[in-house]
């Protein structure tokens, strides 16, 4: 009888599961989903209780074949993807495939990937959950209308190409809503007023002014601040009031999906796409030298801080015997999961936290250990006891002033033996680790004590207006807001760069002018839609679907009613941006008439209103500071013809172009991170063809060193990296190429008549096993630097570089 199959979605956690089952099983991965709506049309009939049309995804056809072959010959049929809304779908859809096999499919669920939990998932097999589906299939539709609907509608009115999203356009306005705080915010001064006391026992000690005849005092300029001064130069101190306590700080729970993401951001830079995709990877499976790969943590996609019985009990065990007894408190802790959390899965934590991050040092890279580590020891301190502190605070009066000190001195470390303050990146909140206590000493006092004054510090400050999200505090935003799910922050974070609607200014998001523009529309267009109760109450809809509490249909029907109603509006009312022009007192310098601002395919720009008798158009320079990017720029002047070089945006992003365009078409790159234009005097080469000078261009695959003269002459210097092409009969040499994807390849100058082309380095070296007359090189996680023949058959590979950690 033939093999039970195990259909998973990915191949690293077939890898896993397959060690556990010991070849009992054909276990064979889907890689992701199989089937989705259609990219052509909108595939869903509104008019026929929303029926969608699902097709095999492009690229699948051949592993749909695999799968089909694979459950023909099966007894049984066994689908196993993660245990989501999106796992659920996955299983829904592969189900629907196998259909026609009339064979019996189970689905199985597992929140970890270890030998218990697989041994007791295929024990306790369950049928698809079509909640989960239906409101997998809701989120999936409501999206679909949402983009294939209001996307055309941007395209008319603005650009061809754009796109909109449901909970990426509220992620976008809240970025927007930022920065229009930040511009509209109007600083105000303050000053603050320290005074260095000593008193009859060491140590010297500092207090802070904030009281003046008993009321709350501000300090708001410098002359106030001076007069004050004067006063406390010639008071007296004294001790007035004196209060001790005890504070006590209690452990975090373990993580959720977004402290996960909040705390890899503030404590090790990491971006959220990042983190999710390392903790995928401890999820599915990792080789730690257990005969095989096994999975190091738990569900990674979770909002629920509900820990497994067993778990505590072996956590509990290990701090029993790592530490002295006062460091496990008498019963465990219990950490309730907000509101709103689905709590279908437990926290994030590691599968056996026995394998400490010490103990797997020599198996994962560097990033898994850090993510590795920041799961272990937050579970860990999360079943320790609290750290005990000593607070003082001391009220000073001076004069008809009063100063105010605290100290702060920690009595026990409790859980901060393991989790440690940490400096956070960037000077960033962290939401979801420790932050750093610092034990300030205050002398012995007592009340009335008299003090002597020793120096007064008074400051100049100035408010700040609010920061700009970074990816960690968005996140944090949006889950605050009821805005998306554990499984679509990263996807959230990514869509709204990749649409160019915001881009990161150090790590932080600022919005693109095309990215206001488009806020601002949909936002006077669909304000029901652009409303973040909105969207967080149709989450709670979602998450009611999934509960079996509301009809996905009822749901859809809802939504659509509202969404058509404010779709009809803005076909007629939103604005056309592709017609307005704004008119302007710059002159054309071809013709002589007004310039008006227009908007095109990259932004606003100034062309001329005697269109389309005159084409000329400028670019309009972007404010930056006091200053623009243009007026930063130093004057360059055209190689060819003379004129002015100006600065303009194009396809591959900015650079300087001459003002005498068309007669002269020379263009200079310019960098994009910071708009410096590299100098000729940086390659020290004249044009081997033409004799002219080279310089740097920015292309479709970034800088390359081309002739100045282009079109004249179209010479482009190759990156080669030393080596004659190793084909039989050519003499070409061996350069550093850029594919359409922006991936490095080598291949040979004498392309297309020689057809080497390699993705890994090829080096001049003969194989030392079978004599070819080169080698490759490749770098890999896990091995490091490796050198192997290109022969499979020899197979010869030397590892000539360990891993760097």
């Amino acid at each position: 009888m033939s093999k039970p199959l195990v259909i998973v979605e990915s191949p690293s956690k077939a890898k896993t599961i397959s060690k556990y089952l010991k070849g009992h099983y054909n276990v064979k991965a889907s890689v992701g989903h199989i089937r989705d709506l259609p990219k052509s049309k909108i595939g869903v009939d509104t008019d026929n209780s929303f029926n969608p049309t699902y097709e095999i995804l492009r690229g699948k056809e051949k592993i749909v074949d695999e799968l089909l072959k694979a459950a023909e010959s099966a007894e049984s049929i066994y689908l196993a993807a993660d245990p989501d809304r999106e796992g659920e779908a996955i299983c829904w859809h592969l189900e629907q495939l196998l259909a026609p096999l009339d064979k019996k499919v189970n689905r199985i669920i597992m929140n970890q990937i270890t030998k218990s939990a697989v041994e007791d998932a295929f024990a306790n097999p369950h049928v698809i959950d079509m909640n989960k589906v239906n409101a997998q299939q809701a989120r999936r539709i409501i999206d679909r209308l949402v983009g294939y609907k209001i996307s055309p509608l941007l395209w008319e009115k603005v650009r061809r190409g754009l796109s909109a999203g449901r909970v990426q356009s509220i992620a976008v306005k809240m970025i927007c809503e930022r920065e229009k705080e930040i511009q509209a915010f109007v600083p105000e001064e303050y000053w603050n007023i320290i005074v260095t006391l000593s008193a009859e026992n060491p140590p010297n000690f500092t207090a802070k002014l904030i009281k003046e005849n008993g009321k709350k005092l501000e300090v708001n300029n410098g002359e106030q601040a001076g007069q004050i001064v004067k006063i406390l130069d010639k008071a007296s101190y004294k001790v007035s009031a004196i209060t001790k306590k005890s504070k006590k700080k209690n452990p975090y729970p373990p993580f959720i999906t977004s402290k996960l993401q909040q705390a890899a951001a503030n404590k090790l830079g990491f971006t959220v796409r990042r983190t999710m995709i390392i903790a995928q990877k401890l999820y599915e499976g990792i080789d730690v030298g257990e005969s095989g790969p096994v999975g190091l943590i738990t569900y990674m996609r979770t909002d629920s801080v509900r820990v497994a019985n067993d778990a505590i009990n072996e956590v509990r065990d290990y701090i029993k015997g790592e530490y002295p007894a006062e460091y496990l408190p008498d019963t465990p802790n219990i950490y309730k999961s907000r509101k709103q959390a689905q709590d279908a899965h437990e926290a994030i934590r590691p599968t056996s936290v026995m394998r400490t991050p010490d103990s797997l040092k020599q198996y994962l890279n560097a990033d898994e250990m850090k993510i590795y580590r920041l799961i272990w020891e937050q579970f860990v301190a999360s079943q320790m006891t609290p750290a005990l502190y000593d607070t003082t605070t001391v009220d000073i009066d001076a004069d008809r002033f009063t100063l105010r000190a605290s100290g702060s001195i920690m009595k026990f470390d409790g859980y901060q033996k393991i989790l440690k303050p940490q400096v956070k990146k960037n000077g960033d909140e962290d939401e979801s680790g420790d932050e750093d206590d610092s034990d300030k000493l205050l002398p012995p006092l007592k009340e009335d004590e008299s003090l002597k004054r020793e120096k007064i510090d008074s400051t100049q400050h100035f408010t700040q207006p609010p920061p700009r999200y970074n990816e960690a505090s968005l996140v944090k935003e949006l889950e605050a807001n009821g805005i998306g799910r554990p499984s679509t922050y990263a996807v959230i974070v990514s869509t709204i760069q990749d649409r160019q609607y915001v881009v990161k200014e150090e790590r932080r998001f600022k919005p693109t002018e095309l990215g206001m523009l488009v806020n601002e529309l949909l936002e006077g267009s669909f304000g029901d839609m652009m409303q973040t109760a909105f969207t967080a109450n149709l989450e709670e809809n979602l998450d009611s679907v999934e509960e079996g509490k509301k009809e996905w249909v009822e749901l859809l029907s809802e939504f659509n009613k509202v969404f058509e109603k404010d779709l009809e509006v803005a076909k007629k009312e939103m604005r056309n941006v592709k017609t307005e022009e704004t008119p302007t007192d710059e002159i054309c310098d071809k013709c002589g008439a007004n310039m008006v601002i227009k908007w095109g395919r990259f932004g606003k720009f100034l062309a001329c209103s005697g269109y389309p008798e005159c084409r000329n158009t400028r670019e309009i320079a972007q404010d930056n500071g006091d200053k623009t990017e243009v007026e930063e720029e130093e004057k360059h002047e055209c190689p060819n013809c003379g004129k002015d070089m100006v600065l303009k945006k194009g396809r591959w992003g900015v650079f300087l172009a001459c003002s005498g365009y068309p007669e002269c078409k020379t263009t200079q790159s310019v960098d994009p991170g910071t708009l410096r234009k590299k100098n000729q005097e940086d390659i020290k080469e004249k044009c081997p063809k033409c004799g002219s000078q080279l310089v740097w261009k920015y292309g479709k695959f970034g800088e390359f060193i081309a002739c100045s003269s282009y079109p004249k002459c179209d010479y482009i210097k190759q990156n080669t990296i030393g080596m004659k092409c190793p084909n039989d009969g050519c003499d070409g040499e061996i350069v550093e190429k850029k594919s359409r994807r922006n991936t490095t390849f080598y291949g040979c100058t004498k392309y297309p008549g020689c057809d080497f082309a390699s993705p890994n380095k090829p080096i001049a070296k003969s194989c030392p096993k079978c004599g070819k007359n080169f080698i490759l090189e490749k770098v890999l996680k896990r091995k490091g630097t490796v050198h192997y023949c290109i022969d499979k058959e020899c197979g010869w590979e030397e590892v000539v570089k360990p891993p760097e950690e």
